[in-house]
């Protein structure tokens, strides 16, 4: 079971190094070059944190994309919520429903313990941390 994605991974890289750059307007090509990151996969990537209002695309001459959003606020956990969804360790079905010992299993008060410390620690790492490291 993998935590982060590729797709999650990708972005990561790719904010990363506008951060370490200066944070300047980056194009695809440029970015795929540098990070190893196939052209069209880092172009959907980053076309999706444009969606999601953390770049900006410029065309033309001098265009490419640029950080939009402060890079202390862009954490791991947001870009995992964009591209993996709804974080969550277990759902704690049972044949297909909810298992009927929700609100009294054990494990899963456990599992909720870790689920929870783990969300803060994920949303304690942001772009700007792991670029200053």
């Amino acid at each position: 079971m993998k935590m982060i994605t590729r797709d999650t991974d990708y972005a990561i890289r790719a904010l990363s190094y506008m951060v370490a750059s200066g944070g300047d307007t980056a194009t695809v090509s440029a970015l795929s070059k540098k990070l190893g990151i196939p052209r069209a996969y880092l172009r959907n990537i980053l076309q999706r944190l444009g969606r999601e209002g953390l770049l900006e695309s410029t065309r033309g001459k001098g265009g490419g994309f640029s950080l939009v959003r402060d890079p202390k606020k862009i954490t791991v956990f947001s870009l995992m919520e964009i591209f993996q969804g709804e974080f969550q360790l277990s759902d704690h079905i049972f044949r297909g429903k909810i298992c009927p010992e929700v609100k009294v299993c054990s494990l899963k008060m456990k599992l909720d313990l870790i689920e929870n410390r783990l969300i803060k620690e994920l949303r304690s790492i942001s772009i700007r941390s792991i670029v200053t490291r």
